[in-house]
């Protein structure tokens, strides 16, 4: 036990000085003038796999790229995607286009999709309106499809909810600083 407390202690003093810039080297501001903290945005995007039930059950392929802003009180995320899906039973395809935002860690995702749908007879175009909710790479979303009449209703979901999981394979951090003005 005492050994396990030493090296507890040890352990939390290199952790502690083991800084390599020491805090006397820190810049204070000027007095009137605030902290400037540098502003870092990570950017990730990759492809995502998820499932969309309504009343039917189709299958979502895609790519999506997400733009966050760090920040300590509600970071800003934004993002893009691109996807298709396909309904094996009734040989419906569809194509989306979307784009979303979280403001808060926690909060809900607020967006909207362009959407095609075909059953290669009958084309059908529209939006959907989605609201969401995503925590690590899993969004949880649901919308209505708002469609042009074809011809003939075709089988496509207009109430639905979407499950979907976002491989990131590509992850870019920057930090930009601001620079003192000379005079």
């Amino acid at each position: 036990m005492k050994s396990i407390l030493l090296l507890f202690f040890f352990g939390g003093g290199l952790i502690a000085f083991g800084n390599p810039t020491p805090l006397s080297s820190y810049k204070r501001p000027i007095e009137g003038q605030a902290l400037r903290l540098p502003k870092v945005s990570i950017t990730k995007s990759g492809p995502f796999i998820g499932i969309q039930r309504g009343r039917y059950t189709v299958l979502e392929l895609g790519a999506e790229r997400q733009w966050k802003r760090l920040k300590l009180v509600k970071p800003i995320t934004h993002a893009a995607l691109i996807g298709m899906h396909y309904n094996f039973l009734y040989n419906v395809i569809g194509a989306d286009m979307g784009y979303w935002f979280k403001i808060g860690r926690l909060n809900f995702t607020y967006g909207a999709n362009l959407v095609y749908r075909s059953n290669f007879d009958v084309n059908s175009f529209g939006f959907a309106p989605v609201i969401g909710y995503k925590i690590f790479q899993f969004h949880l979303q649901a919308g209505y499809h708002f469609l042009t009449k074809p011809k003939y209703e075709f089988e496509t979901n207009k109430l639905f909810v979407s499950l979907r999981f976002v491989l990131i394979n590509n992850r870019d951090l920057d930090v930009k600083r601001e620079r003192k003005k000379k005079k």
